[in-house]
């Protein structure tokens, strides 16, 4: 009994490494019995100084099957696994890193290579900038956004909000320009707040913009009003400026002409003359008036000329 039992565990053990052995044959095996290992990451967009990790999985869950990464034809490392994927973990810290690289699974002396697998190396985008213009009319406002990442890897998608409410589908850009939209809104004599996005194809990596407050302006709004009156106003200064010089310069001529004909000898003191204005009593006060001269030559008359006592005066007009 004990020498038929263990005839039976012999062939047993035999046929189970023969079976063993016939599926992990390479040359005899079909595809889909030990097919490609598959390589993947989480994201294939990365930047530089970002750790990533490396999937490397089997569709073959019942064996025990040995993972090693290659990075282009260099080796890197080996895992051991079963069910669940190996995960190795890289650090990408220049471009060269960025791949390709490829997972083998090996089993026994059967082997096979994933597809190559390389990351994309994105620039993050930086803090956008919005800019608003705001043309209104009696009832409406109409706001242009405008916003833009001066830096970052193209495509960069942008989107626009009022507070924290969407207000624009993701504008994608593929040049470096600003991404615009349009809003109408009634003049409701309130405040609004707007800010925008901006993001690109690194995953999790937004930037905001400042947000930019319009304020309502009273009245009817006339952005072009202010270029109209500009001309008017300056044509309106000049001509008040020439008519205030043909008005002066005369009477400034006249003036200086008057000071150069006085004698430059004669006169020049001034006299004081005391009048009173009423002689009716004595107690009255008197006004003060003062007056300068003009002298002038004349020639003395006959009934003067006769006089031997006036001969050695000199007469002269006095003009006020």
């Amino acid at each position: 009994m004990r020498s038929h039992l263990n005839t039976l565990l012999f062939w047993g053990t035999f046929s189970s490494v023969t079976f063993q052995n016939a599926v992990l044959d390479c040359g005899t095996m079909k595809t889909d019995e030990f097919p490609s290992p598959r390589l993947h990451s989480e994201t294939n967009a990365v930047m530089k100084g970002q750790n990533v990790s490396l999937f490397c999985s089997h569709e073959n869950k019942s064996l025990q099957i040995t993972y090693s990464l290659f990075w282009r034809d260099k080796y890197l490392r080996t895992q051991n696994g079963t069910e669940e994927p190996v995960i190795f973990y890289l650090d990408i810290s220049e471009a060269a890193d960025s791949g390709p690289y490829k997972c083998k699974a090996e089993v026994l002396q059967c082997a096979k290579y994933s597809r190559e697998f390389s990351f994309t190396i994105v620039d993050p985008v930086t803090a956008p900038v919005l800019s608003v213009s705001v043309t209104q009319t009696e009832t409406e406002r109409h706001i242009t956004l405008h916003c833009l990442s001066v830096n970052g890897s193209l495509p960069i998608s942008y989107t626009f909000f009022e507070k924290d409410v969407t207000i624009s589908p993701a504008i994608s850009k593929d040049r470096r320009e600003p991404a615009e939209f349009n809003v109408t809104r009634k003049n409701s004599g309130e405040e609004e707040e707007y800010r925008c996005e901006a993001r690109n194809s690194l995953p999790n990596h937004t930037k905001d913009s400042q947000p930019v407050t319009v304020t309502p302006t009273g009245g009817g709004g006339c952005p072009f009003c202010l270029q109209l009156l500009l001309p008017g106003l300056l044509l309106m200064l000049i001509v008040i400026v020439l008519i205030l010089a043909f008005w002066i310069l005369p009477k400034y001529k006249a003036r200086k002409a008057m000071r150069d004909n006085v004698p430059k000898d004669r006169g020049e003191g001034g006299i004081y003359a005391n009048i009173s204005n009423n002689q009716a009593g004595a107690g009255d006060s008197q006004e003060i008036h003062y007056a300068t001269p003009m002298f002038r030559e004349v020639a003395p008359t006959e009934q003067e000329a006769c006089s031997d006592y006036k001969t050695g005066y000199v007469y002269s007009e006095l003009a006020f």
